[in-house]
């Protein structure tokens, strides 16, 4: 399974910040955790297992609120609306299952479409349609439960082997949309919904600037390509250094950043702009039994996070880092989440 080097959130290492204290330790899956996603609001933690489950994770008491069935193999990834109001998972099997996460219940049937494993869920913004009803893989309508289109990028292909990364420079914008952590009111769901499209658009534009997104892609061909896919099919540059294959990468929250892991145990960080290799982190060994936090600015390690360990390897599958940036959660071999608070 290609998920050791999984841990990019390390080359994002908070300015000033340091998580104290033992991490809080969640049990209840039965196979690895393979997949970890905060809310937008930081209240609820939802994790996906081999154990084919979803499950739902209130963060104020830290106990669990509800287990997702439905899925027939491993859950590999899993996507919150940009409005938090549906979860959405994928697995191995190549079916969609949408979730509502006030119920942990299914919202329609699986959608079916897929014939390999689903390895990665994007929602449409809530800049260009609200409420959110649309996510790729493909195009699915949620509300109808739907399969629309297929999605064609219209670039051409690049690299040599299979594309196991994509990342996009205006991701951060893109999930954290119009959040308000003061807990702004409104008169009425009106009022809130025309603020929330005119601040997520306000954002996403002074984001992007006059520039074009950027997208990265990463390979077993051991290379990445940098992309600006609205203007040219052609990748802008090949970026090239990692010794194997490329399991993930990612772009800063600013979009400056783009960092990469590998299986090479290395994360290395490049210019999120023009794709030039910055530097290299060093101190992954495989297997891996701890979660490290790079400073992006001195290039040295800033903190372990052990905790992650079982009798086998005690390999980390999955890694998010809460909007606010107040926590880290980590899914494992281990079955178990670790929860890390600033």
């Amino acid at each position: 399974m290609k998920q050791e080097a999984k841990s990019i959130y390390a080359a994002r290492a908070m300015r000033g910040h340091r998580f104290g204290g033992v991490p809080t330790t969640s049990r209840g899956h039965t196979e690895a955790v393979l997949s970890v996603a905060f809310s937008l609001d930081g209240q609820q933690l939802a994790s996906g297992s081999g154990d084919t489950t979803v499950r739902l994770w209130d963060l104020n008491t830290q106990t669990p609120m509800f287990t997702c069935t439905g899925h027939k193999n491993w859950v590999l990834c899993i996507a919150w609306s940009p409005d938090g109001k549906h979860l959405v998972s994928g697995s191995r099997a190549g079916e969609l299952q949408c979730w509502d996460p006030q119920t942990g219940k299914p919202s329609g049937n699986p959608l079916i479409g897929h014939k390999k494993w689903i390895t990665g869920i994007s929602w449409e913004p809530i800049h260009l349609r609200a409420p959110c009803h649309q996510f790729n893989p493909g195009l699915y309508h949620q509300s109808l439960g739907n399969f629309t289109r297929e999605a064609n990028s219209g670039i051409e292909a690049g690299h040599g082997h299979w594309v196991n990364s994509l990342a996009l420079s205006t991701e951060y914008v893109l999930r954290t949309r119009a959040f308000d952590h003061t807990g702004k009111q409104f008169t009425s769901p009106e009022e809130m919904k025309e603020w929330e499209l005119f601040v997520a658009l306000e954002r996403y534009n002074k984001m992007k600037g006059n520039a074009p997104e950027r997208l990265v892609s990463g390979s077993d061909d051991f290379t990445m390509f940098l992309w600006e896919a609205t203007i040219s099919k052609h990748p802008k540059t090949r970026m090239t250094g990692h010794q194997q294959l490329v399991n993930h990468v990612y772009f800063s929250p600013d979009g400056q950043w783009v960092a990469s892991a590998s299986f090479d145990k290395s994360v290395k960080l490049w210019n999120g702009k023009g794709g030039k290799f910055v530097a290299a982190f060093r101190g992954h060994v495989c297997p891996v039994y701890q979660i490290r936090v790079w400073d992006i600015r001195t290039h040295k390690l800033k903190q372990d996070l052990p905790g992650h360990e079982d009798e086998f390897s005690g390999k980390v599958f999955s890694v998010d880092w809460s909007p606010d940036g107040e926590k880290v959660a980590s899914g494992g071999r281990d079955r178990v989440l670790k929860l890390w608070m600033g």
